[in-house]
């Protein structure tokens, strides 16, 4: 039931060996510098350091995966020099607002700040300054690659057009089936089961003040199920992560005291905290989810079948029911038609749609409406449920993308190209021109690009 926030980019570094990692490729190494690209330098350690990130991420780590992390590292030096000399600079709270929230993800993952600096063998300070500078670094390079990427002019029209004449039909983008759609949806008594949720989290929470143990209910009766099977207990965690309304009541708790209802967009909870450490607490929670009756989908599907009827009848355009009947603020005034919350766009891909939305459509042919059907909205974490009925408005069949049909999509492939084009000239031409030396340990590899090939140290 964690909450982490959008849009920011967090790395986990993971504390490396670097003596066991430099007996990967050579015993008895405890470190060494692998390249100099200019006057940077590229160890061993970081290699591995950047492999153990990579690994995180479920990739897998072999020479090959090493020698084209080594590329792309040193790849990244040569943009890196580029943004120094030409005074690019960083916006400082931005790397301090990812510095922090990466310092806070490290505390939850280990357990505190004292547990960082023992896994890391550096005080927090320390490794502040260090990965200060990494997101610094990182910034400075995706910087100077936007501004290769912004040199390339506006394309006309011609520049799109002779675009597709050079590049082979089965290169060009596959545009996938869109669907364009309108919904009415009715909601069950929301009110009616967040009361009997709260009734029933009110009666678990008199238990516990009687004397019955939290972490006993939590595992009968919590619906979170990461903490439940853990008598409900969260860890010890940054109060960042979490939900501000379940954090703002959690840090105000003194241990030991069991809060009142807390309602965050997961559900309703009871909240008992263990320890406080600064802006960190562990907690149990208790989460129940508001649960809906047979009776509220019957009754939504009587009146979703009966507007089906009309319809179908053409007694009332969908666009007028829609305004009239449907409980969604979010498409009724716009007579039912859908949009995508992200995009705006009030096209669908498949992907797009809710699965159970897809259910309900896929057989349809334009201007024909489901059956009701009982989906998911767009609010909250994961959406509260809605019984719906749904009218395929348009069919886009999937097709290999065409000048007059889909101009826009082709215009930014054609941009991005040329966008590569121009970043790999710029590191081919810098490879050539600058000092770069590269460790013997690493002639094995197979690079993407014959420059590095002229820069390996000789062996003495």
């Amino acid at each position: 039931m964690r909450h982490i926030l959008k849009g920011v980019a967090v790395f986990l570094f993971a504390a490396v060996s670097v003596s066991a990692s430099a007996q990967k490729y050579t015993g008895g190494i405890v470190d060494k510098t692998v390249a100099v690209v200019g006057n940077e330098v590229i160890m061993i350690s970081d290699v591995e350091s950047e492999m153990q990130v990579m690994l995180s991420y479920g990739m897998q780590s072999d020479r090959k995966a090493r020698c084209e992390l080594l590329e792309s590292m040193m790849s990244s030096k040569l943009f890196l020099m580029q943004a120094r000399v030409d005074s690019i600079t960083v916006n400082q709270d931005n790397v301090e607002g990812e510095l922090n929230n990466r310092i806070e993800m490290l505390k939850t993952n280990f357990g505190g700040e004292d547990a960082v600096e023992k896994e890391f063998g550096k005080p927090l300070y320390k490794l502040r300054q260090e990965w200060r500078a990494d997101i610094e670094d990182q910034t400075l390079t995706q910087q100077m690659q936007q501004e290769i990427a912004s040199k390339i002019p506006d394309l006309t029209p011609y520049d799109v057009q002779k675009y597709i004449d050079e590049t082979e039909t089965e290169d060009l983008p596959m545009v996938p089936i869109k669907y364009q759609l309108s919904q009415i949806c009715i909601y069950p008594d929301r009110e009616a089961a967040n009361l009997a949720v709260k009734e029933r989290l009110l009666s678990i929470r008199e238990r516990i003040i009687n004397g019955e143990k939290f972490s006993t209910l939590a595992r009968i009766y919590s619906q979170d199920p990461g903490s439940a099977r853990k008598g409900g207990e969260l860890g010890m965690a940054s109060k960042a992560i979490f939900w501000p309304v379940f954090s703002d009541a959690a840090m105000a708790l003194k241990p030991g005291i069991v809060s009142q209802i807390v309602e965050t967009p997961d559900g309703f909870h009871i909240i008992e905290v263990l320890e406080k450490k600064g802006d960190m607490f562990n907690a149990r929670h208790i989460l129940l989810k508001p649960e809906y009756t047979s009776e509220d989908r019957s009754r939504a599907f009587k009146t979703l079948d009966s507007l089906k009827t009309e319809l179908h009848n053409e007694a009332v355009t969908f666009e007028l029911a829609a305004r009239f009947y449907s409980e969604d603020p979010a498409t009724r005034t716009n007579g039912g038609q859908m949009a995508d919350p992200t995009t705006g766009s009030s096209y669908f891909e498949i992907d797009q749609l809710k699965p159970q939305d897809y259910a309900a459509i896929r057989d349809l042919k334009e201007g024909e409406i489901s059956d009701p059907v009982e989906s998911l909205d767009n609010e909250g974490r994961n959406g509260n449920t809605v019984y719906k009925i749904i009218k395929v408005d348009k069919i886009i069949p999937a097709h290999p993308a065409t000048f007059l049909n889909d101009y826009t999509l082709l215009l930014g492939q054609a941009k991005q190209k040329l966008q590569m084009e121009a970043i790999n000239e710029f590191i081919d031409s810098k490879i050539k021109s600058t000092y770069i030396v590269i460790d013997p340990m690493f002639e094995d590899c197979v690079f993407e690009r014959e420059g590095w090939y002229e820069k390996f140290r000789k062996a003495e």
